[in-house]
């Protein structure tokens, strides 16, 4: 018998209390510290940038981290974008640290705007911001003009009042922002309004930012023991031994970044306009206006016309417009296929991994394409051989039809055809009895002429 089995009846509670303790003790020995969320914004900033950016911004906190390391590197991108990305900052639960790297990288226009949203701004040597003037898309840039207002030593504003406008709400955005985090307003309103740059150590120097660091190990060092305003009250960082989980972009974010690209979403458009006027130049094409639908829509979603909901619901609902179109236009399943397309392509932008138990499966998404694809490639095939089918009714199924002289005649006389009478005419004598072949129907006159055995 073994020693645990000889213990006493009494001893058993005390047995179990010392092994609870010890599992208590020995896991609070080695304790799980939270750790921090590395979020990488590199290319253009754009509609799925965005997107990218709040989800993952506030998952972050469900998740239980405690702060969100954002490393930019960006040439800058749409103003609504990264106003979206602004937003998210500052509704921010856990602080939101801006780290312009690796060494080389830019946060320039939009960018500028990012870090000064930031609790915490650092940089990476060799790096730089600012260069943050409003430019309209399709505009070649906003002019200034060389003289001076009023004498001064102001350089004059743009000359349309459009410009006027996008320039002061750009500058007012980034004052408000600069003001918020202590940072350098009048540097602030120099990149926006002269599209001024700064490195990394005249940044730091200047108040623009506030820390230069050379790696993320060297970053959450100097952010140890920091403390910054988190909305209503302040929270000192606690980073040393921080472990930082970078969050990559996903196959979703990869896809509508590349519908959103520049010149992509520039032939998006195109393709667009030119299918739905090839469509009004030739009705019943069919084709052209499916793909200038589809194509419309996709780039009003990269210009951010619409929003990425109001797209995919846009795209899902010309889906099922055209899915039930197929089955009233005979358009041997062009209407079929790009309203799966538009349905599928609705759907992978709707498509939001952030929320547990409401996901929808990539999986799925995919299967009921390729199952209403299939189905779809059965119904035309099915036409197809169909219409190869010979026809077997009316005058033209006459002419494959055999037909029997019911009496001797020269050159007109009757027969019979699938019981009926006939009258028939032939270039040839034909006997009673024998077997005719009917060349054309002509009325209610047949051409028939001699079965060659």
């Amino acid at each position: 018998m073994s020693a645990i089995g000889t213990l006493p009846r009494r001893a058993w509670p005390v047995a179990a209390l010392l092994l609870a303790g010890w599992v208590l003790f020995a896991g609070a020995g080695t304790p799980n510290s939270p750790g921090g969320m590395l979020l990488p914004v590199s290319g253009p900033i754009g509609p799925a940038t965005s997107d990218f950016f709040v989800r993952k911004l506030d998952a972050a906190a469900g998740d239980g981290a405690t702060l969100v390391v954002v490393s930019i590197d960006t040439p800058g991108g749409l103003d609504t974008a990264m106003r979206d990305m602004v937003q998210a900052i500052l509704a921010s639960e856990i602080p939101v640290i801006t780290y312009v790297s690796p060494s080389g990288a830019r946060a320039a226009s939009a960018g500028t705007f990012l870090v000064y949203a930031s609790h915490v701004a650092a940089m990476a040597p060799a790096t730089n911001l600012g260069a943050a003037t409003p430019v309209q898309i399709g505009s070649p840039g906003a002019e200034h003009k060389p003289a001076a207002k009023d004498g001064g030593t102001q350089p004059a504003e743009p000359g349309t009042a459009v410009e006027r406008k996008a320039l002061n709400d750009a500058i007012a955005y980034i004052r408000g922002l600069a003001e918020l985090r202590g940072r350098n307003v009048e540097w602030a309103e120099a990149a926006v309004r002269d599209g001024a740059s700064l490195p990394a150590d005249e940044a730091l120097a200047a108040g623009v930012v506030d820390l230069v660091a050379t790696d993320l190990p060297e970053l959450l060092r100097a952010l140890d023991g920091r403390k910054v305003k988190l909305r209503a009250q302040e929270v000192e960082l606690r980073t040393a031994g921080l472990v930082l989980h970078e969050v990559e972009p996903d196959w979703r974010t990869d896809l509508l970044s590349l519908i959103t690209n520049p010149n992509v979403a520039y032939l998006l458009m195109l393709i667009g306009i030119y299918g739905l006027l090839l469509e009004g130049y030739n009705p019943g094409a069919v084709l052209p206006g499916v793909v200038g639908a589809i194509c419309l829509l996709l780039a009003l979603f990269a210009f951010q016309v619409l929003s990425v909901n109001y797209a995919g619901l846009a795209l899902i609902a010309l889906g099922v417009v055209l899915i039930v179109a197929e089955s009233f236009v005979p358009s041997f399943g062009t209407l079929g296929l790009g309203g799966i397309v538009a349905f599928v392509i609705g759907s992978v932008m709707l498509l939001d991994n952030e929320v547990p138990g409401f996901s929808i499966a990539w999986q799925l998404i995919g299967a009921m394409g390729l199952a209403g694809a299939l189905v779809l490639l059965a119904i035309v095939s099915f036409a197809v051989r169909a219409r190869r089918r010979p026809v077997v009714s009316g005058a033209e199924g006459l002419t494959r039809e055999i037909a029997e002289a019911v009496e001797d005649f020269d050159h007109q006389g009757l027969v019979r055809v699938h019981g009926e009478l006939w009258t028939a005419v032939s270039r040839e004598p034909v006997r009673a009895g024998q077997r005719l072949k009917i060349r054309k129907v002509e009325g209610l006159v047949i051409q028939v002429e001699p079965v060659r055995e």
